[in-house]
């Protein structure tokens, strides 16, 4: 049996990190191995491209890189590697983040890179943990029982609205 993927967590600043908390309590959440480290697409750029060159060969099998403003990040990974990149632009106060959105999700062809929404790290560790799932039946099995909570949560809520609603026109 090969050795489970690791997911990459790599951000721009160590400011990007509360925002950067959600992709990985949500990998931790659904067991997956992952590292977190900062490097810079314009400080780092050696050790990025580095990095990113290797990651297969490390065990990982889908990087998350998270940026703001010049969010040359993911790009910069995505060049060096084969392996999926998803970029998480991370709002500024300069544009609320539509300049990382754009940055981003811009990509040259042949150098794609996923892209979530803004400060969309929840949903970047999830698009992670479904790639991973293509060839781990586990996390496959974990997210399909996730689909059917929600489901179940956003039943309930609606039952509780109803309720509301009798209560409202009864008066």
């Amino acid at each position: 049996m090969s050795e489970k993927k690791k997911v990459a967590v790599i951000m721009g600043s160590d400011s990007d990190f509360p925002t950067v908390a959600g992709a990985v309590k949500t990998l931790n959440a659904y067991g997956v191995p992952f590292e977190v480290h900062v490097m810079s697409a314009h400080r780092t750029p050696e050790a990025a491209a580095e990095f990113s060159a290797n990651a297969r060969q490390n065990g990982f099998g889908v990087i998350i890189a998270a940026a703001g403003k010049a969010a040359h990040l993911a790009g910069v990974l995505a060049a060096h590697t084969t392996i999926p990149v998803i970029g998480i632009p991370i709002k500024s106060s300069t544009l609320d983040g539509l300049d990382a959105l754009l940055a981003t999700v811009q990509m040259p062809k042949g150098i794609p890179v996923a892209t979530v929404a803004i400060d969309g790290a929840d949903n970047a560790a999830i698009l992670a943990v479904q790639i991973l799932a293509l060839s781990d039946d586990t996390l496959a099995g974990k997210l399909a029982a996730e689909k059917v909570s929600m489901k179940n949560g956003v039943a309930q809520k609606d039952a509780a609205l109803q309720q509301k609603v009798q209560e409202l026109i009864s008066q």
